[in-house]
Protein backbone atom coordinates (compact mmCIF):
# COMPACT_ATOMS: atom_id res chain seq x y z
CA UNK A 1 0.00 0.00 0.00
CA UNK A 2 1.38 3.38 -1.00
CA UNK A 3 2.36 5.74 1.76
CA UNK A 4 0.24 8.89 2.05
CA UNK A 5 2.18 12.05 1.16
CA UNK A 6 3.46 14.08 4.06
CA UNK A 7 1.45 17.27 4.61
CA UNK A 8 4.53 19.39 5.27
CA UNK A 9 6.14 18.17 2.04
CA UNK A 10 3.00 19.05 0.07
CA UNK A 11 2.87 22.51 1.64
CA UNK A 12 6.56 23.03 0.84
CA UNK A 13 6.01 21.96 -2.79
CA UNK A 14 3.02 24.28 -3.12
CA UNK A 15 5.03 27.22 -1.75
CA UNK A 16 7.90 26.55 -4.18
CA UNK A 17 5.53 26.36 -7.16
CA UNK A 18 3.67 29.52 -6.07
CA UNK A 19 6.89 31.50 -5.67
CA UNK A 20 8.07 30.33 -9.09
CA UNK A 21 4.99 31.58 -10.95
CA UNK A 22 6.19 35.19 -11.10
CA UNK A 23 9.91 35.94 -11.11
CA UNK A 24 11.24 39.05 -9.38
CA UNK A 25 14.74 40.25 -8.65
CA UNK A 26 14.42 39.20 -5.02
CA UNK A 27 13.15 35.72 -5.92
CA UNK A 28 15.46 32.83 -5.11
CA UNK A 29 17.27 31.37 -8.10
CA UNK A 30 15.00 29.36 -10.41
CA UNK A 31 16.50 27.24 -13.15
CA UNK A 32 15.70 28.30 -16.71
CA UNK A 33 15.11 25.34 -19.02
CA UNK A 34 16.47 26.31 -22.41
CA UNK A 35 14.61 24.14 -24.95
CA UNK A 36 15.45 26.25 -27.99
CA UNK A 37 17.79 29.10 -28.89
CA UNK A 38 16.27 31.83 -26.68
CA UNK A 39 19.07 31.85 -24.09
CA UNK A 40 21.81 31.77 -26.72
CA UNK A 41 20.20 34.71 -28.52
CA UNK A 42 19.69 36.64 -25.27
CA UNK A 43 23.45 36.62 -24.55
CA UNK A 44 24.40 37.55 -28.13
CA UNK A 45 25.63 41.07 -28.89
CA UNK A 46 22.60 41.97 -30.95
CA UNK A 47 19.42 43.94 -30.24
CA UNK A 48 16.41 41.72 -29.51
CA UNK A 49 12.71 41.96 -28.72
CA UNK A 50 11.44 39.01 -26.66
CA UNK A 51 7.75 38.21 -27.10
CA UNK A 52 5.83 35.78 -24.90
CA UNK A 53 2.60 35.61 -22.94
CA UNK A 54 2.45 36.41 -19.23
CA UNK A 55 4.08 33.77 -17.05
CA UNK A 56 6.06 32.16 -19.87
CA UNK A 57 9.47 33.15 -18.49
CA UNK A 58 10.49 36.44 -20.14
CA UNK A 59 11.83 37.91 -16.89
CA UNK A 60 13.49 34.63 -15.93
CA UNK A 61 15.19 34.55 -19.34
CA UNK A 62 16.59 38.05 -18.81
CA UNK A 63 17.90 37.18 -15.33
CA UNK A 64 19.37 33.86 -16.51
CA UNK A 65 21.05 35.51 -19.50
CA UNK A 66 22.72 37.99 -17.13
CA UNK A 67 24.30 35.06 -15.28
CA UNK A 68 25.44 33.54 -18.59
CA UNK A 69 27.09 36.70 -19.93
CA UNK A 70 30.88 36.72 -20.37
CA UNK A 71 32.89 38.86 -17.99
CA UNK A 72 33.38 41.55 -20.63
CA UNK A 73 29.63 42.36 -20.80
CA UNK A 74 27.65 44.12 -18.09
CA UNK A 75 23.86 44.29 -17.90
CA UNK A 76 21.35 46.78 -16.51
CA UNK A 77 17.81 45.56 -15.79
CA UNK A 78 14.84 47.97 -15.88
CA UNK A 79 11.16 47.13 -15.34
CA UNK A 80 8.76 49.44 -17.17
CA UNK A 81 6.09 48.89 -14.53
CA UNK A 82 8.11 51.37 -12.44
CA UNK A 83 7.30 54.02 -15.08
CA UNK A 84 3.70 52.97 -15.68
CA UNK A 85 2.02 56.34 -15.13
CA UNK A 86 4.86 58.59 -16.26
CA UNK A 87 4.15 60.95 -19.14
CA UNK A 88 6.11 60.99 -22.36
CA UNK A 89 8.85 62.04 -22.98
CA UNK A 90 9.60 62.08 -19.25
CA UNK A 91 9.27 58.29 -19.25
CA UNK A 92 12.14 58.11 -21.76
CA UNK A 93 14.21 60.45 -19.61
CA UNK A 94 13.45 58.23 -16.57
CA UNK A 95 14.62 55.13 -18.46
CA UNK A 96 17.87 56.86 -19.48
CA UNK A 97 18.34 58.19 -15.96
CA UNK A 98 17.84 54.71 -14.45
CA UNK A 99 20.40 53.31 -16.90
CA UNK A 100 23.10 55.80 -15.94
CA UNK A 101 22.30 55.56 -12.23
CA UNK A 102 23.01 51.82 -12.49
CA UNK A 103 26.21 52.52 -14.42
CA UNK A 104 27.20 54.96 -11.67
CA UNK A 105 26.73 52.21 -9.06
CA UNK A 106 29.07 49.91 -11.01
CA UNK A 107 31.49 52.68 -11.96
CA UNK A 108 34.51 51.39 -10.02
CA UNK A 109 33.93 47.70 -10.74
CA UNK A 110 33.23 48.15 -14.45
CA UNK A 111 35.06 51.32 -15.47
CA UNK A 112 37.78 51.71 -12.85
CA UNK A 113 38.59 54.74 -10.73
CA UNK A 114 39.26 57.15 -13.59
CA UNK A 115 38.05 60.65 -12.83
CA UNK A 116 36.95 61.16 -16.44
CA UNK A 117 34.48 58.24 -16.22
CA UNK A 118 32.85 59.78 -13.15
CA UNK A 119 32.66 63.16 -14.89
CA UNK A 120 30.93 61.63 -17.92
CA UNK A 121 28.25 59.81 -15.90
CA UNK A 122 27.59 62.74 -13.56
CA UNK A 123 27.37 65.13 -16.52
CA UNK A 124 24.79 62.92 -18.23
CA UNK A 125 22.72 62.58 -15.04
CA UNK A 126 22.79 66.34 -14.48
CA UNK A 127 21.56 67.03 -18.01
CA UNK A 128 18.79 64.42 -17.69
CA UNK A 129 17.64 66.02 -14.42
CA UNK A 130 17.51 69.42 -16.11
CA UNK A 131 15.48 68.01 -19.00
CA UNK A 132 13.02 66.37 -16.67
CA UNK A 133 12.42 69.59 -14.74
CA UNK A 134 11.60 71.54 -17.87
CA UNK A 135 7.95 72.31 -18.50
CA UNK A 136 6.40 70.20 -21.21
CA UNK A 137 6.42 71.90 -24.59
CA UNK A 138 3.40 73.95 -25.50
CA UNK A 139 0.58 72.17 -27.28
CA UNK A 140 0.68 72.64 -31.03
CA UNK A 141 -2.19 72.26 -33.46
CA UNK A 142 -2.62 68.63 -34.42
CA UNK A 143 -3.68 68.01 -37.96
CA UNK A 144 -6.16 65.16 -38.00
CA UNK A 145 -7.95 65.90 -41.26
CA UNK A 146 -6.07 63.24 -43.21
CA UNK A 147 -6.64 60.63 -40.50
CA UNK A 148 -10.39 61.29 -40.39
CA UNK A 149 -10.56 61.26 -44.19
CA UNK A 150 -8.83 57.88 -44.33
CA UNK A 151 -11.29 56.38 -41.84
CA UNK A 152 -14.25 57.79 -43.85
CA UNK A 153 -12.90 56.20 -47.02
CA UNK A 154 -12.81 52.79 -45.33
CA UNK A 155 -16.38 53.23 -44.10
CA UNK A 156 -17.57 54.19 -47.60
CA UNK A 157 -15.86 51.21 -49.19
CA UNK A 158 -17.41 48.91 -46.61
CA UNK A 159 -20.89 50.29 -47.38
CA UNK A 160 -20.44 49.87 -51.13
CA UNK A 161 -19.22 46.30 -50.91
CA UNK A 162 -21.80 45.43 -48.30
CA UNK A 163 -19.09 44.16 -45.96
CA UNK A 164 -19.50 43.75 -42.22
CA UNK A 165 -19.65 46.84 -40.04
CA UNK A 166 -16.51 45.76 -38.20
CA UNK A 167 -14.39 46.99 -41.12
CA UNK A 168 -15.50 50.55 -40.42
CA UNK A 169 -14.90 49.97 -36.71
CA UNK A 170 -11.36 48.84 -37.36
CA UNK A 171 -10.74 51.86 -39.56
CA UNK A 172 -11.97 54.21 -36.85
CA UNK A 173 -9.78 52.47 -34.29
CA UNK A 174 -6.73 52.72 -36.57
CA UNK A 175 -7.47 56.38 -37.22
CA UNK A 176 -7.80 57.05 -33.49
CA UNK A 177 -4.47 55.32 -32.76
CA UNK A 178 -2.74 57.35 -35.49
CA UNK A 179 -4.29 60.52 -34.12
CA UNK A 180 -3.02 59.74 -30.61
CA UNK A 181 0.52 59.10 -31.89
CA UNK A 182 0.48 62.36 -33.83
CA UNK A 183 -0.91 64.24 -30.83
CA UNK A 184 1.82 62.81 -28.57
CA UNK A 185 4.51 63.90 -31.01
CA UNK A 186 3.03 67.38 -31.41
CA UNK A 187 2.64 68.11 -27.70
CA UNK A 188 6.20 67.20 -26.78
CA UNK A 189 7.95 68.31 -29.96
CA UNK A 190 10.43 70.67 -28.27
CA UNK A 191 11.57 68.21 -25.61
CA UNK A 192 11.96 65.48 -28.21
CA UNK A 193 13.96 67.85 -30.41
CA UNK A 194 16.39 68.54 -27.56
CA UNK A 195 16.77 64.81 -26.86
CA UNK A 196 17.36 64.16 -30.55
CA UNK A 197 20.00 66.88 -30.82
CA UNK A 198 21.78 65.48 -27.77
CA UNK A 199 21.82 61.90 -29.11
CA UNK A 200 25.11 62.02 -31.13
CA UNK A 201 26.95 63.58 -28.18
CA UNK A 202 25.40 61.07 -25.76
CA UNK A 203 26.60 58.17 -27.93
CA UNK A 204 30.12 59.63 -28.04
CA UNK A 205 30.12 59.89 -24.24
CA UNK A 206 28.99 56.26 -23.92
CA UNK A 207 31.72 55.09 -26.29
CA UNK A 208 34.33 57.07 -24.34
CA UNK A 209 33.02 55.63 -21.07
CA UNK A 210 33.36 52.04 -22.28
CA UNK A 211 36.75 52.71 -23.88
CA UNK A 212 37.97 53.83 -20.45
CA UNK A 213 36.82 50.55 -18.91
CA UNK A 214 39.39 48.02 -17.86
CA UNK A 215 36.97 45.08 -17.94
CA UNK A 216 33.69 45.85 -19.78
CA UNK A 217 33.45 46.14 -23.54
CA UNK A 218 29.64 46.17 -23.84
CA UNK A 219 26.55 46.80 -21.72
CA UNK A 220 23.15 45.14 -22.23
CA UNK A 221 20.11 47.29 -21.49
CA UNK A 222 17.33 44.89 -20.42
CA UNK A 223 13.92 46.58 -20.64
CA UNK A 224 11.27 44.30 -19.16
CA UNK A 225 7.46 44.57 -19.51
CA UNK A 226 7.43 47.35 -22.11
CA UNK A 227 3.65 46.88 -22.42
CA UNK A 228 3.15 48.74 -19.13
CA UNK A 229 3.94 52.00 -20.94
CA UNK A 230 1.17 53.79 -22.81
CA UNK A 231 0.81 52.15 -26.18
CA UNK A 232 1.03 55.48 -28.00
CA UNK A 233 4.40 56.15 -26.28
CA UNK A 234 6.05 52.76 -26.81
CA UNK A 235 7.24 53.32 -30.39
CA UNK A 236 8.89 56.64 -29.42
CA UNK A 237 10.72 55.02 -26.49
CA UNK A 238 11.86 52.07 -28.62
CA UNK A 239 12.91 54.46 -31.41
CA UNK A 240 15.25 56.43 -29.13
CA UNK A 241 16.66 53.31 -27.44
CA UNK A 242 17.26 51.73 -30.84
CA UNK A 243 19.13 54.78 -32.13
CA UNK A 244 21.11 55.04 -28.88
CA UNK A 245 22.28 51.43 -29.17
CA UNK A 246 23.10 51.52 -32.89
CA UNK A 247 26.87 51.71 -33.52
CA UNK A 248 27.51 51.96 -29.77
CA UNK A 249 28.65 49.51 -27.06
CA UNK A 250 25.02 49.25 -25.85
CA UNK A 251 22.60 46.50 -26.87
CA UNK A 252 18.94 46.35 -25.90
CA UNK A 253 16.85 43.32 -24.90
CA UNK A 254 13.17 44.31 -24.75
CA UNK A 255 10.70 41.83 -23.25
CA UNK A 256 6.98 42.42 -23.74
CA UNK A 257 3.60 41.05 -24.83
CA UNK A 258 3.20 41.09 -28.60
CA UNK A 259 -0.53 41.89 -28.66
CA UNK A 260 -0.13 44.79 -26.20
CA UNK A 261 2.95 46.39 -27.76
CA UNK A 262 3.60 48.88 -30.55
CA UNK A 263 7.30 48.87 -31.36
CA UNK A 264 6.81 50.65 -34.69
CA UNK A 265 4.77 53.55 -36.03
CA UNK A 266 4.68 55.48 -39.28
CA UNK A 267 4.57 59.26 -39.05
CA UNK A 268 4.05 60.96 -42.41
CA UNK A 269 6.08 58.28 -44.15
CA UNK A 270 8.93 58.37 -41.61
CA UNK A 271 9.46 55.15 -39.59
CA UNK A 272 9.40 55.52 -35.80
CA UNK A 273 10.56 52.67 -33.59
CA UNK A 274 12.09 49.34 -34.59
Amino acid sequence: MAKAPDRKELDSLRRIVTESLRVQQQTDTIDYINVGHALNDAVARQNHAIFARRGCGKTLLLHKSTQALPATIGSVYLNCEDFKRHTFPNVLIEILRSLFLELDKHLIGWFGRKRRSKQIVQGILTRLDELQRQDDARREDVRTKDVVGTADEFNLESAIKGGPATVGGKARFSGHASEEIERTFAIYREKLRELDHWLPELKRQIRELVENSSSKKNVFLQIDDLYHLRRTDQAFVVDYVHRLCKDSPLFFKIATLRHASSLYADKHGQPIGA
